[in-house]
């Protein structure tokens, strides 16, 4: 059996996903196409360490927010479990800070569940500190280093219209 043309052992799971064809070539899924859209809108000008860190709270945030959002734990070939991950793609892009200021306004106005990252949270080491930070802050105030939300894709689309995909 092969996949693209390459060989495949016959004992790989995933091949009963796949379709055959009759010269036993395994043909892959049509992609899926979610009705929702993941986005993390990541502030201009951070430090790539800034980045990971925000993207990493952030997912956690939208991972946590739906029991249904994460799929299944992974297995390997020798029965190592490892953790469920996301089940549909997560789009990361980039605005400045009034862009970041009006999507957050404008998903809270749309019932859009909305995670946040301040910049007060990097000089913090844990979550009630976190929380604190924010607290003292009146919402248009927020100095936003990043925001995720996760809703219908025609919604998130126009909510974070003239982003840019992060480079």
């Amino acid at each position: 059996m092969s996949v693209n043309g390459q060989p495949m052992p016959s004992d790989t799971p995933w091949l009963d996903l796949m379709i055959s064809n009759d010269q036993n070539e395994i043909i892959p899924p049509e992609p899926v196409r979610f009705d929702t859209k993941v986005v993390v809108l990541l502030r201009e000008g951070l430090l790539p360490w800034q980045e990971l860190n925000v993207t990493a709270f952030l997912m956690a945030g939208i991972a946590t927010s739906e029991e249904s959002l994460t799929g299944a734990p992974y297995r390997d070939k020798d029965s190592n479990e490892y953790l469920p991950l996301l089940r549909q793609p997560v789009v990361v892009m980039s605005a400045d800070l009034e862009l970041m200021q009006k999507a957050r306004s404008k998903a809270l106005s749309r019932n859009i569940p909305v995670a946040i990252y301040i910049r007060a949270m990097f000089s913090t080491g844990d979550d009630v500190s976190n929380r604190a930070t924010v607290e003292m802050v009146a919402a248009d105030d927020l100095d936003l280093v990043g925001i995720a939300m996760r809703g219908t894709r025609n919604t998130v689309d126009r909510i974070v219209k003239g982003a840019r995909m992060h480079e």
